[in-house]
């Protein structure tokens, strides 16, 4: 006869190193919305349509890495980090596995793609959680090369949407604002 304790349950692996990539990800990310905001004309436009109290979570679930970005007092976005504790919150948006947020940020799945497979999660004003989605292609097409970018978002821009200058400065002066802060 059989028992159940022969045979323990097996508990599933905490897949740690794909947390720690996306978190180092979602860092990047939250630095270069931050630094989007101030050098490019695209990002800038996006942020100032956004009400005063924007204030955004964009996190993995369950309990994966979070992403705090927001507008200070002065109107500026700011990266508050990791910790969405004592903050007021105006837009939830997760990514509803570790997984998932893998496939949106090795460039495997566009933001739009994954949206449409239902992988991410909205609590909050949708038409800013679209423009936070603009400006994360965005930010994928100044930060990325090309052949990586085209994998990560649904177009990518031609000369006539934004021209090599554009991009070239843009790319130059967000990359050093991501590293200095």
């Amino acid at each position: 006869m059989i028992s159940y304790n022969d045979y323990p349950e097996m508990k599933p692996g905490k897949k740690l190193v794909k947390k720690i990539y996306v978190w180092i990800i979602m860092l990047v990310f939250g630095r270069a919305f931050q630094a989007a905001s101030r050098v490019d004309k695209g990002a800038k436009a996006e942020f100032d349509a956004m009400p005063k109290d924007f204030m955004l979570d964009f996190y993995v679930m369950p309990n994966g890495p979070h992403m705090i970005v927001g507008k200070d007092e002065k109107g500026r976005i700011r990266y508050y980090g990791w910790n969405p504790a004592g903050k007021k919150i105006t837009l939830y948006m997760g990514i509803k596995h570790l997984e998932a947020g893998i496939k949106m940020f090795t460039f495997q799945e566009s933001s739009c793609t994954a949206t449409a497979r239902d992988r991410i999660e909205v609590d909050g004003d949708l038409p800013v959680a679209c423009g936070v989605l603009r400006i994360m292609d965005l930010l994928e097409v100044l930060l990325l090369p090309k052949i990586v970018a085209k994998l990560g978002v649904k177009r990518y821009p031609k000369w006539s949407q934004m021209s090599p200058l554009r991009k070239w400065t843009s790319r130059l002066l967000v990359y050093v604002r991501l590293t200095t802060g």
